[in-house]
């Protein structure tokens, strides 16, 4: 009988104990639905615990608490100023231009939505085993005014590739253009560099930022020296000179004169003639009449003006280190030759057949002439291609002493002037002894060691009047 009595204790026993498991069970489900309860009504409208943005806690705060406390961050981004730098080429925006800074707004939403994803298992885990969440702050920029400012750049900066032109005919060179290398922005990396810049502000704010704009160079696909047998590669010397206040027909005559020489080729180890490269200079040519002087005086005369070729053309010759063979002198200082700075002795008298310009081209390729005339603006500039050799010319020691002054001005009756009408065709001049040292080097080996010099004898200043005008 006891040992029945014991057999029905059993189940009593398990169904007590399972029980006081569901009783607990369902305690312990109130306390975390009450705990659940009072959690969300404490944190309505707040960020829960234990979310920090970039180390700064944001527990216990509103959406807008936490957004104002990250605009507050974005003052030293504000007065920022990004430069962007190539050579001469700058280009600027400020912090305020670019909405530089942190995303307040997105990092309160991030923050406040921790723990309130609609998930009730996840969220409820959160509030009961509640983890730090580190959160990083977005900081952005307005990509828009970047590209703008990338664009801007790129077309101050850009040059695209010049392919080469080289056209001969009939023994003179027609056609020519040099090869040059072009440039263009690297975008990529300029947008890289600038990210990589922007992105390290926060910890370590700069109020002025500089980043050097990345450029690529530009191969041409057609290279000079790919595209003629005379080795004209490169770049040798220049000449320059100026003619203001040239009448009308003097300025035809230098255009004239300066493209009958522009495309000469001049080969290896020969002379260069300025008379025989120009040839006869007279009306039949195309010359017109311009102001010379003759037997003392200034007349009209076919050609005046082609020794603004020849002397531009001396300048060239000498900066290219070439051994001059034969130069003149003019008679007297013309104001011509002595503008844009130029010391008097750099002039280079030509008159056919006796007075010529000569000088060899020693360098190892042929020499390409190339002439360019502004007439608006009354400049002439004068290049030479070939091949260097590396030598180097020096001009020193520059000296204009011993000078005279200018007699009285001289009046000449014009017939072709309106009476009472006076008209200037030259100007007074100085008398002067110019003299400049001229050295050219290559290496350790001088080339060239000789000095030029120039006697100009004083001369007065021209006047045409129309008839029966007085002389002033």
């Amino acid at each position: 009988m006891t040992k029945t009595i014991e057999k029905q204790a059993k189940p009593n026993t398990i169904l007590s104990f399972a029980y006081g498991i569901g009783i607990g069970g369902c305690i312990l489900i109130i306390f975390a639905g009450i705990k659940y309860v009072l959690f969300h009504e404490q944190y309505q409208g707040k960020t829960y615990p234990n979310v920090l943005i970039d180390d700064i806690a944001s527990g216990g705060k509103t959406p807008q608490e936490v957004r104002d406390y990250w605009l507050s961050q974005n003052v030293p981004f504000e007065k920022a100023v990004i430069e962007f730098k190539f050579e001469d080429v700058i280009a600027t925006v400020s912090g305020t231009d670019l909405a530089l800074g942190y995303d307040a707004t997105l990092s309160a939403a991030q923050a406040y939505s921790i723990g309130r994803s609609g998930n009730w298992l996840s969220d409820t885990l959160n509030i009961f085993f509640q983890k730090e969440i580190r959160l990083t702050p977005y900081f952005r920029w307005k990509t828009g005014i970047i590209d703008t400012v990338f664009a801007d750049l790129s077309a101050r900066i850009d040059v695209p590739p010049q392919d080469a032109l080289f056209t001969y005919e009939k023994g003179r060179v027609t056609a020519f253009r040099v090869s040059k290398n072009g440039r263009a922005v690297n975008l990529p990396e300029a947008i890289r560099r600038f990210e990589t810049a922007v992105s390290a502000l926060p910890k370590a704010p700069v109020y002025h930022l500089v980043i050097t704009v990345p450029v690529d160079i530009q191969s041409p696909q057609i290279t000079t020296g790919n595209i003629n047998d005379f080795g004209i590669i490169e770049h040798l010397a220049t000449g320059y000179s100026e003619f203001h206040d040239s009448i009308p027909g003097r300025i035809h005559n230098v255009a004239l004169a300066a493209s009958r020489i522009n495309g000469v080729l001049i080969s290896p180890g020969s002379t260069f003639s300025f008379n025989e490269t120009l040839g006869d200079i007279s009306a039949a040519t195309g010359y017109q009449s311009a102001y010379i002087i003759k037997n003392g005086r200034t007349v009209l005369g076919d050609g005046g003006g082609v020794c603004q070729v020849s002397t531009t053309i001396f300048r060239t010759a000498l900066n290219a280190g070439l051994p001059i063979v034969e130069r003149h002198a003019h008679a007297y200082r013309v104001h011509y030759y002595e503008e844009a700075g130029f010391k008097a002795g750099l002039d280079a008298s030509v008159f056919s057949p006796s007075v010529d310009l000569k000088f060899t081209n020693t360098t190892p390729a042929h020499i390409l002439i190339q002439a360019t005339t502004d007439t608006t603006n009354k400049t002439l500039a004068i290049d030479f291609y070939g091949t260097s050799d590396g030598r180097v010319s020096e001009i020193s020691n520059h000296f204009v002493s011993g000078q005279t002054p200018p007699p009285p001005p001289a009046y000449q009756e014009d017939p072709t002037l309106a009476p009472g009408q006076i008209k200037q065709v030259d100007w007074a001049a100085w008398g002067a002894k110019a003299s400049f040292a001229y050295k050219v080097t290559k290496g350790n080996e001088i080339l060239q060691d000789t000095v030029f010099h120039s006697n100009y004898r004083p001369w007065q200043a021209v006047y045409l009047k129309g008839p029966n005008t007085p002389t002033p």
